[in-house]
């Protein structure tokens, strides 16, 4: 039973991991893929590190919680202990599969201020794994989602 638990508990996990979003400038999802976007030179004004986490979808909890309660009905020896067992595994299941959601789909990102070679000013928030400094020449791609990558 213990090892059925760990298997359906690493099986349920996996698509809380799964559900992170790649924010990186360097990828694109197959329906932007031939898209067109228009792009314009500007220059970096600001930069700073933020984070950024998936919209609460209470996929973690609900997972968390179920697991917690079927944990928690193989405590004691009567059906009342069952019952008290699977209630409080079921609560602390879904504290911990909330906690652990919202550390496995936060990501560190840039946040950039541009001054467009328009005179406009844009913020765009990306990866890191592109690092771009105040001063620097950039491109910035509005398209959906919006990227900057170096400039000439």
């Amino acid at each position: 039973m213990h090892k059925l638990f760990l298997l359906a508990t690493a099986a349920l996990i996996m698509p809380i991991v799964a559900c992170t979003s790649d924010i990186s400038s360097s990828h694109y999802s197959t329906s932007s893929v031939g898209a067109v976007a228009q792009t314009i030179g500007g220059t970096v004004v600001s930069v700073r590190q933020v984070s950024v986490s998936s919209e609460d979808n209470n996929a973690g909890t609900l997972i968390g919680g179920a697991l917690g309660g079927i944990g928690g009905s193989t405590i004691g020896g009567g059906s009342t202990a069952h019952a008290l067992g699977a209630v409080g595994g079921a609560v602390i299941g879904g504290i911990a599969g909330n906690a652990a959601q919202r550390g496995l789909s936060s990501q560190m990102a840039y946040e950039y201020v541009v001054r467009l070679d328009n005179g406009n000013m844009v913020t765009v928030v990306q990866g890191t794994d592109i690092l771009l400094n105040p001063g620097q020449r950039c491109f910035v791609s509005l398209g959906h989602p919006a990227r900057i990558t170096p400039g000439y």
